[in-house]
């Protein structure tokens, strides 16, 4: 029997055929990219008339393209496909004006029609971001569809769709369309309507369901780490003992989050981790921004061909939330050097089996499994040094990621300060065996670097060309000399500079005016933040430090210090964090490879979460017993 040859992806770009009106579908196929015509990421762009349709050539921008071709009208900006699900107009582009536009779920009596905008949710096929196609035929067994992102075959001959999706009238008079892959599931179609009969009512969950509440264990469990693990060890070092909390009164506490609260999380930590590449891709595109951003000037070649070569090498960063019955807000994204991994990955699972805490599931089971998937995927290519300064809270931080990369099958050496470091007679930084230091992942963030380069008044010009020629050095190695030097490929990369610098928070606001996830941020004081608070931050300050948070009445609420009140600032709403059981607490998620993969709380009595602030353990529990519960 002579085997049918496997279809050949086309090249990126190449047309496959044409929609209605003549609008072309490209094939997405990135792996046939021409780097000469597509040299970065600014190529990526699509405009028709000078309005942004999205990056070349995915599914959302066809969506907008020919929308806009066949129609004059356009959708907002969005960070998933699912998203435009829950669009609730369009603006024509002439004039200005709203139109309605209406979600019907699959299923719904309302058939789709051509024009209409297919959705498919997160999972399976289309993981992460979900999909959508256009609506070009629909008859009694069927709808064809155009879309792009899925298969980069040309069309047959004569044809004007992509796929065939199959279409059922149900006894209830409910159509149904069925997704032509295994794993994929269509949420429904979105259509420009007068008329919402049949539409998608969106009611809103019970409130109540993102108040966190506290619960308490029995009684305290003397020891139940295992300090013959390394990780562990230093983890009971540090906390000076078998416990999660500093203060003996909150030893039994523990958190509750329902099932409905932590979906909204993981859909935030994926939606604001697409809405925080959009905008460090804007800061790199608008010199006039970046310059807001205080970074030295000499370093931004280096930090514009990271974002070019690297934007994908991101292991992981945290979220820090607010979340009451009043919404889900980001305060920011570490996405440089973050903590508290071994806390949400093993240590709050760990003290609720030792406490005997049944209820619910614990919130950080992901994180683990994660990481290790993340380090593998990461194709690191010899030895990789963690590097780490010598404060004791670090120790268990570097042992806890070097359990994972080492469970992804890579070679991995802990660094503790620098003084075992020396270089060898190639001008390369080597580990006290004599290997070079070439992956690195590291708990030092770059402004650390950047305040060496600032500290030891290094001419930066000179600095960053001396890297270019090895030669040996006759100092000791610095940390500059090792994150700094373009063949060391650090994790993570240095355009996450731009990512967690606070001055991003303005530049989101600006994109994303009003999105629910956010809160208005700017660069100036405004009337609007003044009247209502708001919080001062430094655009580099970590660890809660040199924050100020400002009641309507311009009386100061609560202020921390620090090292950072010489930097610049950014102005932000003040959402307060709510106090559950005389805590307040901050919810933190975990994205790792721009996938939300675990949840934790931190916890202080103060309102400002600060470095040393404990993170409690949480559980994850059903709608219906986490209401029940007083």
């Amino acid at each position: 029997m002579t085997k049918t040859p496997p279809v050949r992806p086309e090249p990126f770009g190449t047309i496959l055929g044409h929609g209605p009106g003549r609008v072309p579908v490209h094939s997405s196929d990135y792996k046939s990219v021409d780097k000469e015509e597509l040299p970065d990421r600014a190529s990526f762009k699509s405009y028709v008339d000078g309005i942004f349709m999205g990056v070349k050539w995915q599914c959302v921008e066809l969506a907008r393209r020919w929308i806009y071709l066949n129609r004059g009208y356009v959708f907002d900006d969005i960070a998933m496909a699912y998203d435009i699900f829950n669009l609730r107009h369009v603006t024509m582009v002439k004039d200005g004006r709203k139109l309605p536009l209406y979600s019907f779920r699959n299923g719904a009596k309302r058939p789709p029609e051509p024009g209409a905008l297919m959705i498919w949710n997160e999972g399976g096929e289309f993981e992460i971001t979900g999909h959508v196609a256009v609506v070009t035929e629909v008859a009694d067994n069927h709808v064809r569809i155009i879309e792009q992102n899925v298969d980069h075959t040309r069309w047959t001959e004569g044809a004007s769709w992509s796929r065939e999706l199959p279409l059922e009238r149900a006894p209830d008079g409910g159509y149904r369309v069925s997704c032509t892959y295994t794993e994929g599931e269509i949420l429904g179609w979105v259509i420009q309507t007068d008329d919402p009969a049949y539409a998608e009512i969106m009611e809103d969950p019970d409130p109540g369901l993102f108040n966190l509440k506290a619960g308490d264990a029995d009684h305290v469990v003397e020891k139940w780490l295992d300090v013959n693990r390394p990780a562990e060890a230093a983890f009971v070092d540090y906390m000076g003992g078998h416990r999660l909390a500093t203060r003996d009164e909150e030893l039994t506490r523990y958190y509750l989050m329902s099932e409905t609260a932590r979906k909204e999380i993981k859909r935030a930590t994926n939606e604001l981790h697409a809405m925080f590449m959009r905008a460090t891709d804007y800061v790199l595109d608008n010199p006039e921004i970046l310059e807001k951003f205080g970074l030295p000037a000499a370093l931004l070649p280096r930090i514009r061909q990271s974002w070019q070569d690297r934007q994908t090498h991101n292991i992981t960063g945290r979220f820090d939330f607010v979340m009451t019955d009043k919404g889900l807000k980001v305060y920011e994204y570490n996405a440089d050097s973050a903590g508290c991994y071994m806390e949400c990955g093993q240590v709050q699972g760990e003290w609720a089996r030792a406490h005997g805490i049944a209820v619910g599931r614990d919130a950080g089971e992901a994180l683990g499994p994660a990481l290790v998937r993340a380090w593998k995927d990461a194709h690191v290519g010899a030895v990789l040094h963690v590097l780490k300064d010598e404060d004791p809270d670090e120790e268990y931080h570097a042992q806890y990621m070097r359990n994972m990369i080492e469970q992804a099958g890579l070679h991995c050496k802990i660094i503790s300060g620098l003084g075992s470091l020396s270089w060898d007679k190639d001008g390369w930084v080597v580990d006290d065996e004599g290997n070079r230091i070439t992956w690195v992942w590291k708990t030092w963030a770059w402004e650390t670097a950047l305040d060496q380069l600032r500290d030891e008044a290094v001419d930066e010009e000179a600095f960053l060309r001396s890297h270019e020629v090895s030669e040996p050095r006759d100092h000791a190695p610095r940390l500059i000399d090792i994150l700094l030097r373009p063949e060391v490929m650090v994790f993570e990369p240095l355009w996450t500079l731009i990512t967690s610098n606070k001055a991003i928070l303005p530049v989101l606001w600006s994109l994303f005016p009003d999105h629910p996830y956010l809160l208005e941020s700017h660069f100036e004081l405004t009337d609007s933040l003044q009247k209502n608070g708001y919080v001062i931050k430094p655009i580099v300050g970590r660890c809660g430090k040199n924050i100020s948070l400002v009641g309507r009445d311009d009386t100061v609420l609560y202020e921390t210090g620090g090292q950072f009140a010489d930097r610049d600032q950014i102005y932000q709403a003040l959402f307060r964090l709510p106090d559950i059981g005389g805590l307040r607490v901050q919810v933190c998620s975990f994205s790792v490879d721009g996938r939300d993969a675990g949840v934790c709380v931190r916890c202080d009595p103060s309102l400002v979460i600060r470095s040393d602030s404990d993170l409690l353990a949480l559980r994850v529990v059903e709608d219906e017993a986490f209401l029940a519960r007083e």
